[in-house]
């Protein structure tokens, strides 16, 4: 099942069957194949069903993700003596959490959000998985407590205003982040953060954590070919499926490390392959690199976002993801699955490596700083002039100068870098503590696990959404806990090598993935030319309008004079601030449709 859902009423009062078919009916994109509903009385005429029952009558279980090694725990279940209708992962979990409790949480190797109803004692358990990769968000007040795979099926049942969390708005604003916390745009609608469960027992709901990262991180040394044969295995299990699996091709070392091991490992011919491009020489076609496979592989799709395209999509963009998000990055993975809606049913993406590898340059500056502070100066002389000739480029000086600034200085900077309206900043007048954290990590190691703590689960949200706007399951191997348990664990100097990132992939797929795209020196990602995009006339004559709409001002977030100033020197190429124009745009855009209406 794509989507979960549920709602608890406090003061005994029935649930209404209409809500719940309301919420399930707003999430109907995340899987149109089946849905079902249990409310007291359950029908299990489909294996592999949901709601699913145990044969004792006592448990019922919704699960939204994937168990990957379902297979191996059923075969030690069925030792111990459980018997199975079904082949569904689903079944699998419900009796693995009867036989161990909370503990089974351990044994589980995928992505999932799920529920666990105990008839006889009256409660519920609602558990995310390690890292954040399938997503969970409630309500609660004295009378109810509500629950859903996305948000938008809570507003319509919640019976509340729609009101904005000015901090999470700020935040993004300020620092481009989002799922930092439990907290969500909507000031009444958390989330279950990830590695965590709930518990709903006599009206009273606790909260804890399941998985600790750093408590993992204790794995001798990997050579490159043990860390090859990790991979393999997770890709392995990633590709159980009943149904066609294609890939996401960006042509960077990560998603080319999947689709390689595909056809190499694998023996996959005719998969599928999805790529966003754009004209020759515009900022973030990988063309070029992308090709490297066309004379292997045999079904290879593109897709070409453009500022048309955009401008036509960014109201349903806006309705897919339900929160604002801070690049149109995004854009270019949600036509990615757009193209692939009809073609495959689940896809492979490299999501994760970066986080777990140092794969954004500005991770040069934490492994400098790092090796400053550990007094490894010969090291650092040797990895500054490596960088230097391998990209041409200050902006890993920059990155370790800027985190010897004082917080506040860097925080003001940005606040007036981004037309932010003084009254907002007093308003709100302070920064996460998760941001901060993030910044002043003392070393390489260190802010990796902090990107997997505080950052990474933007990224899989934007994701989840993307994919399930169209119907697809996307899977990211690299997130196999195993995985990254095992890599978290290396010296930085496996990581960051020669003035090179992700060292120890590009050693282990040496041979397997094209030596042209193993050794790119480049870091491009999931990036769209917005900035000549917004120096379009169309939309050019839109943004104005909307930077002086009466609803703008009204905000009180942008200062629209300011904003406008800034956008005309981005028209006439003295600035980009493209990323920002966007955040005006998306911001608004949100406003109108989920707190406006």
């Amino acid at each position: 099942m794509c989507g979960i859902c549920g709602i608890i009423n406090f003061d005994d009062k029935p649930v209404e069957a209409k809500k719940l078919l309301t919420m399930m009916s707003t999430m109907k994109h995340r899987g149109p194949d089946d849905e079902g509903t249990f409310v007291d009385i359950i029908d299990l005429s489909v294996a592999g069903h949901q709601p699913m029952i145990d044969e004792g009558g006592q448990y019922v279980i919704i699960l939204n993700g994937e168990i990957y090694n379902y297979i191996e725990l059923k075969q030690e279940l069925v030792l111990r003596g459980y018997h199975f209708r079904s082949n569904s992962d689903t079944e699998v979990l419900l009796y693995s959490y009867i036989e161990w409790g909370i503990g089974c949480l351990s044994k589980l190797n995928g992505m999932f959000a799920f529920a666990v109803l105990n008839k006889k004692e009256k409660s519920l358990l609602l558990v995310r998985d390690r890292f954040g990769i399938k997503p969970l968000y409630y309500y609660q007040d004295n009378n109810s407590f509500i629950f859903c795979s996305e948000i938008p099926p809570i507003l319509k049942v919640y019976n509340q205003s729609n009101e904005p969390d000015y901090q999470s708005l700020y935040d993004f604003l300020v620092f481009n982040r989002t799922d930092q916390s439990e907290s969500t745009f909507f000031r009444n609608v958390s989330k279950v953060t990830h590695g965590s469960y709930i518990e709903i027992k006599d009206k009273k709901i606790e909260k804890r954590r399941w998985y600790e990262l750093r408590e993992m991180l204790t794995l001798p040394a990997l050579q490159p070919e043990q860390y090859r044969e990790m991979l393999s295995s997770s890709i392995g299990w990633h590709l159980r499926s009943d149904v066609p699996v294609g890939v996401c091709l960006s042509g960077g070392i990560d998603s080319s490390t999947i689709t390689s091991f595909l056809y190499q490992k694998f023996n996959l011919k005719d998969f599928h392959t999805f790529s966003a491009v754009y004209r020759k020489g515009e900022k973030g076609d990988e063309t070029e690199y992308i090709n490297e496979y066309s004379s292997t592989l045999n079904n290879m799709s593109f897709t070409y976002p453009t500022a048309e395209s955009l401008f036509d999509d960014q109201i349903s963009l806006v309705r897919a993801h339900a929160e604002p998000f801070p690049t149109t990055a995004i854009y270019a993975q949600y036509k990615v699955m757009q193209l692939a809606h009809n073609k495959v049913k689940v896809l492979l993406d490299g999501q994760g490596a970066d986080e777990q590898l140092a794969g954004y340059h500005y991770f040069f500056g934490y492994y400098f700083k790092e090796l400053f502070e550990r007094l490894r100066w010969i090291r650092l002389a040797s990895e500054i002039r490596h960088y230097l000739k391998n990209h041409r480029s200050a902006y890993a000086l920059k990155s370790f100068a800027y985190l010897y600034l004082p917080f506040g200085i860097g925080t003001g900077y940005k606040e007036k870098s981004c037309a932010i309206n003084s009254a907002f900043i007093n308003k709100v007048g302070k920064s996460s503590e998760n941001v901060s954290s993030l910044i002043s990590s003392k070393s390489l190691n260190d802010v990796l696990i902090n990107h997997f703590e505080y950052k990474l689960e933007h990224l899989l949200k934007w994701e989840d959404r993307n994919s399930m706007w169209f119907s697809i399951e996307s899977r990211v191997p690299f997130l196999d806990h195993r995985l990254v348990e095992a890599t978290l664990s290396q010296h930085s100097d496996t990581v960051i090598n020669k003035g090179n990132t992700k060292a120890l992939l590009r050693e282990a797929v040496k041979g397997v993935v094209p030596e042209r795209i193993r050794t790119r020196k480049d870091k491009i990602g999931f990036q769209t030319p917005e900035d000549t995009w917004f120096r379009n006339d169309f939309y050019k004559d839109f943004i104005f309008d909307l930077l002086n709409s009466g609803s703008f001002k009204r905000r009180d977030l942008i200062d629209h004079n300011q904003a406008i100033s800034q956008y005309k020197r981005h028209l006439n190429g003295k600035i980009n601030i493209s990323k920002d124009i966007w955040k005006w745009i998306n911001l608004e855009l949100w406003f109108q449709e989920f707190i406006d209406n």
